[in-house]
């Protein structure tokens, strides 16, 4: 891989050589590879193909997550949220100590590998809100809900320059997989000060099927805003909002 330098920026293919833009900027590459036909029928590429499987089942579990999360991460995710969140998925498949290589699924793996997970490294979750809080999944009620004891927000939430306001938000999901569908509730508090007054205590209840015996989700951020002239309004588009995978129980 090579990055193109001079004032005109080439896209396409020109020769063995591909030019193409990423976040990284405008790259090349020398073409290559094996041709397609071979690797879907030579016995040689058998590994290559399972990979090839469960590297595919991977992205698709990450964009029904990412959907049924969608209202969230519309004001929080970073531009490689989908790569990485697909990387975590292939380590959830990994963990299928039943399935054969090659059908390993998120079923039999373990989701509670993707507790933590952040969906926005520009902002993590981790680093950004310091307030104490429960996180609690009931399968047999169905409630998946978040408590934070009263805090002081401008201590207990780094926020970024130019922040006045914040609110928290979560989500309750639960997720099939295999059926590719999903159930989610959200909520979120009222836009709140940043400032040196103790909050109230934020209980967030968020309700899934009762005794689901699908992976159930719950996701926990924080949105920033400022104060111009008596309106109210993202900041810097939300970029620096957290939000993160705060509890996860698999089936």
């Amino acid at each position: 891989m090579a990055r193109q330098k001079g004032i005109i920026k080439l896209k396409g293919t020109i020769g063995d050589i591909t030019f193409y833009k990423t976040q990284d900027g405008h790259l090349a590459r020398e073409k290559g590879g094996i041709d397609a036909s071979r690797i879907a029928s030579d016995p040689a590429f058998q590994r290559t193909r399972e990979n090839g499987s469960e590297f595919g089942r991977a992205g698709k579990a990450g964009k029904i997550l990412r959907t049924a999360l969608r209202a969230l991460l519309l004001n929080s995710a970073d531009g490689r949220m989908v790569s990485r969140l697909t990387q975590s998925m292939v380590k959830v498949l990994q963990a299928d100590l039943v399935s054969e290589r090659g059908l390993r699924n998120i079923i039999d793996g373990e989701a509670e590998l993707l507790a933590g997970f952040e969906f926005n490294i520009r902002g993590k979750l981790g680093t950004s809100l310091f307030a104490p809080f429960v996180a609690t999944i009931d399968r047999v009620t169905g409630v998946i809900e978040v408590t934070l004891a009263s805090f002081i927000p401008a201590n207990m939430i780094a926020a970024p320059s130019g922040t006045t306001h914040f609110k928290i938000i979560s989500a309750g999901a639960e997720v099939d997989f295999e059926a590719e569908t999903f159930v989610v509730e959200n909520s979120e508090t009222t836009i709140l000060p940043w400032d040196s007054l103790a909050t109230a205590v934020i209980t967030q209840t968020n309700t899934v099927t009762p005794a689901s015996t699908k992976p159930l989700f719950l996701a926990l951020g924080v949105e920033f805003y400022q104060l111009v002239n008596g309106q109210m309004y993202a900041l810097k588009n939300g970029a620096y909002n957290p939000l993160a995978l705060a509890k996860v129980s698999g089936v």
